[in-house]
């Protein structure tokens, strides 16, 4: 037997699992960090993937936008801008000429407090710091799949545009980073709903570029108001920078998106019967909102018809009303899916991942959640891993193949076969 043991809440759950059943546990790869926090920022600014240096590219007099995440995100953007403001200065570029703007999306707007926050003391005392406002935008078109770029006129009138943001996996755009933060960070309610209803695609999931509507739709919008240049980094598990890339929007990121893979994407020789998926515990497995970005990754390590494990307190609930509402609201999994096609809403866009999920494999939820309320989001309630996995084992049998992923929300599993193809 094999004693397995994932976080759960400020604690764990456990369960004894024969070891032949146990196909493999997924963890991070063992890889070189060589540089980190600013340093590896300014190395990144000092070479440049597919651009001369940025120092290079902007002149005197020019208006630059550098467009950033907003609070929601975990880009750090007070350890990436003393390193920019530097390489701008050098250039001859005037404090007074630059503005920093917190690409809102769909987000709510910040506080004075929070810009000073996000941007760091430097940059708040230096330059112009504002969101994006999707009330005062310019139309610059549609994509070929109709979406409207409309984009906040401080980014569109720029004579240069700089995108910052932080490459993680993304579970419908494929990566985060990139053009994301023109297109749709930049823009409106509308052009959100157009290019995020089409999550519903197979080809619009984590780590997925070739053919992902998503990603390609966004970029195809960024051309209309194009970026001059990207500053990107990749963060550790403490969401410190471990490395960072610079450049072309398109090319820097893939290099950033090559090194995200080489740290969390695991090879697995097979897809598993069951499949046992937890956040690592508080406080990321705080609320089921949270919780989902496991769930999601773990459904490409799981067989068509099997059963995946969702280990997670969750003891704040939800975490959204409106992922809640959406949930509680749908007769049938389905319903969700149909529902996202025609009204994407934050929220809601968690409730269709996880419809879509269920459309192949059973979901049991270990948490503190009530046991009727769990049954009516279509999830199994289980009161611990041992009683879950027992379950599961009767269902799928005494030989059942499992996966273990006891930081699901990091690790991307990925079929061998695919790998190699890569």
């Amino acid at each position: 037997m094999m004693r397995i043991e994932v976080g759960y809440g400020k604690g764990t759950q456990s369960v004894d699992i024969p070891e032949e059943n146990i196909l493999m546990t997924l963890r991070a790869n063992e890889v070189e960090v060589k540089l980190r926090g600013e340093d590896a920022v300014r190395d990144a600014l000092a070479h440049p993937i597919g651009t001369p240096r940025l120092c290079e590219i902007v002149k005197p007099g020019e208006k630059i936008a550098v467009i950033t995440s907003d609070i929601s995100r975990p880009m750090p953007t007070w350890d990436v801008m003393p390193a920019l403001l530097d390489e701008l200065y050098s250039a001859g570029v005037r404090a007074e000429d630059i503005t920093l703007v917190f690409a809102l999306g769909s987000h709510r707007g910040h506080t004075d407090e929070e810009r000073r926050h996000l941007a760091g003391e430097r940059a708040y005392a230096e330059i112009r710091c504002v969101d994006t406002d999707p009330g005062d935008c310019i139309h610059l078109g549609e994509t070929s799949r109709g979406t409207p770029i409309d984009i906040t006129r401080v980014v569109a009138e720029a004579d240069r545009r700089i995108c910052l943001g932080n490459i993680e996996y993304h579970y419908f755009a494929g990566y985060s980073g990139g053009a994301k933060a023109i297109m749709p960070g930049s823009s409106t309610p509308a052009a959100i709903q157009a290019n995020h209803s089409m999550m519903v695609d197979e080809r619009a999931c984590a780590g997925n570029l070739e053919g992902n509507p998503i990603r390609q739709d966004l970029e195809e919008g960024e051309r209309m108001c194009p970026a001059d240049f990207i500053l990107n980094v990749v963060l550790d598990e403490h969401k410190k920078i471990i490395h960072a890339v610079a450049g072309d929007v398109t090319r820097a990121h893939r290099a950033g998106c090559r090194f995200l893979d080489s740290l969390y994407q695991v090879e697995i020789p097979e897809k598993a019967d069951i499949v046992i998926v937890s956040q690592g515990g508080a406080p990321k497995d705080a609320n089921l909102y949270q919780t989902q970005k496991a769930l999601d990754n773990s459904k490409h390590a799981v067989r068509h018809g099997g059963t995946i494990i969702l280990v997670g307190a969750c003891q704040e609930g939800m975490g959204s009303a409106v992922f809640e509402e959406w949930m509680t609201e749908a007769e049938k999994p389905e319903d969700l899916i149909t529902r996202i096609g025609q009204n994407f809403r934050l929220g809601g866009h968690k409730a269709a991942a996880i419809a879509q999920i269920l459309r192949y494999a059973d979901i049991k939820l270990v948490s503190e959640m009530e046991d009727d309320f769990v049954r009516s989001i279509f999830m199994e309630p289980c009161h611990s891993l041992e009683e879950a996995f027992a379950e599961a084992l009767q269902k799928q049998g005494k030989d059942a193949s499992v996966i273990v992923m006891p930081f699901g929300g990091s690790t991307l599993p990925v079929l061998r076969e695919r790998s190699m193809k890569k």
